[in-house]
Order: C-alpha cells, then structure tokens, then sequence
C-alpha cells in the first residue's frame, strides 16, 4: 500500500522503514529538513510540506502521523485537515490521550476524512523485532489501513482491531500504567538486593540469572540485564523518572471509574518521590526507560 508518515523521530523513522522493507511505499515527511534527509539517505520517498505529502499520495490517502502527544500531534492534525481530500484516513499513532482522538475524531468527520488511534508498543526495538498494534475507529476505515499495521506487528497476533475511536488509545494508556506497575516492582527488588550488604549480591549476575526460566522473567527484565551490563552500579544516572503521561491517565481514569489500582497509583506516586530522594531503584527506573523507549536519562555531572 501507499502510506504517507509524518514525523522522523526514531519510532516514526523505524516505523517508516520497516514498512518500506515491507514492500509498501512510503512517503516521509518532517518538518525538520535533517531529519527528511537523513530518510531519503536510507531510501525513502520524502516530500517537502504537508501539501507536497498529499499531492503525492493516491486517493483515498492513508496518512500515518507519529509525533509527540499534545499540541504537536493537534497542530498536525488540523494542518491535515486542510491538505486532505473526503475518504482519506489519518492514523495517530502517538500516545494522545483516547478522548483528544475521539474530538479529533469527530472534527476530521466533518472534512469527510477518518481518523484511526493506534496504540503502539515496542519502543525503539521495532524495526528489528516488531511492534504490538492496539488500533480504534470505524471498521471501514481501519481496514483501508490494515495492511500497514499487519506489517508493523511483530506476530499475526501482534494486532487487533479493539473497538470504535478511542479504543486503541485507552488500551495503550492502560498498558503504560501496567508497565508503570511491573517497573516500579523490578526497581525495588534490586534495591534490596544491593542493600543486603552482608551477601554483596552482584545484581548484573541475579538479573541475568532471572531471565532463564523464573517466573518473572520478561522483556523489562531482559532490558534491565542489559542496563546493569553495561553499568552495574548506573553510576551516571541521577534518580529522576520521568512520566510521560499515561500513567497520570490512568490513575485520573480509575477515580472517574471507581476502580482502584493501588500498585499503578502508588508507582506514580514513587516516580514523583524520585525526583526529591536518591535512591538506586529510581536510577534503575530511569535506565528501564532508557532501554525500551530510548528515553533521556539525567547524567551525573
């Protein structure tokens, strides 16, 4: 299929050229002349504006948008809005909060364009390994881009169709508080590790150790070996976690619901804590971050 991609950063950029791979065309645009040059030096197909994408593009256009959540994928949007043509389909693939897409939704369908929210996880591992697709919107308008998002899972059960617009923004905001959950737990079991100063545990080897075959083995604890590989004691990391805003939904979520979630809430609560007590379970929060999303960490001066 034909597929426009606007935004190069390292998730969008890998999403292009995984698709590209794929055999699909690709056509790639950022506002940031760099970063479009640097998709055409792997070669992509890039276009110069918005105007220029659309132009390019075969009707009913398909064009995939993967910028940062809040006013930049808003500007876009509606920037969109003005280049497209009826029966064409937007996809957000960004973490926007599920109700911003479902008004996007709803200003776009008065242009006649549809707008697919595709939840995406995998970080900057995707172009090798794939990606897990949590998409929302009308059947029809979800089916004209499927076979994009086919491509990008990493299985044939790496995607699913979960619901009408919204859905697949909700489902990756609830993943994000799940993975707020299971961080904060990893983080504070190889505290006390390190602290048991009478057994002088080398948490590198116990990590290592606990990706074969136990229980709690995991992609997050693959990820936290490879961090404590390269850095035993994440000398260079200050303990300061980051939220990035899905975490903060959730929690907002489960009072509008009256569900409660003790461990997303209080794992929210303790990436606020990092930010005023040093502690190495934060560094090691902070490297997690690192790892799967490529995330900055805040270096030791």
């Amino acid at each position: 299929m034909d597929i426009g991609m606007v935004g190069l950063g390292r998730m969008g950029g890998n999403m292009a050229e995984r698709l590209h791979q794929a055999g699909h065309r690709v056509v790639c645009y950022d506002r940031d002349p760099d970063a479009r040059d640097g998709a055409s030096g792997r070669g992509l197909e890039t276009a110069d504006s918005l105007e220029h994408l659309a132009e390019t593009l075969p009707a009913p256009r398909t064009v995939w948008v993967m910028v940062p959540s809040g006013n930049p994928t808003e500007g876009t949007i509606a920037a969109l809005a003005d280049v497209l043509e009826r029966g064409d389909v937007v996809v957000d693939g960004g973490n926007s909060h599920y109700r911003d897409s479902q008004r996007r939704g709803a200003d776009l369908l008065r242009h006649g364009i549809g707008l697919v929210d595709v939840g995406v996880s995998g970080g900057v591992w995707g172009l090798t390994e794939g990606y897990c697709i949590m998409a929302g919107g009308a059947p029809d308008q979800v089916a004209q881009v499927s076979p994009a998002l086919r491509t990008l899972a990493a299985t044939d059960h790496g995607y699913a169709h979960l619901g009408p617009l919204g859905a697949g923004h909700y489902a990756k905001m609830i993943h994000n508080g799940i993975e707020y959950g299971l961080m904060q737990a990893y983080a504070e079991g190889f505290e006390m590790l390190r602290a048991k100063g009478e057994f002088n545990l080398d948490v590198s080897q116990v990590s290592e150790l606990w990706r074969h075959g136990s229980v709690i083995r995991s992609w997050l604890l693959d990820l936290t070996a490879q961090a404590l590989s390269e850095d035993h004691n994440l000398a260079d990391i200050q303990p300061w976690v980051e939220d990035s805003g899905e975490g903060r939904w959730t929690v907002e979520e489960s009072v509008e619901l009256a569900v409660p979630i003790p461990v997303i809430s209080m794992a929210l609560q303790a990436r606020f804590r990092s930010r005023q007590y040093d502690a190495f379970g934060f560094k090691l929060l902070a490297a997690m971050r690192r790892q799967f999303g490529g995330h900055p960490v805040r270096r030791r001066l």
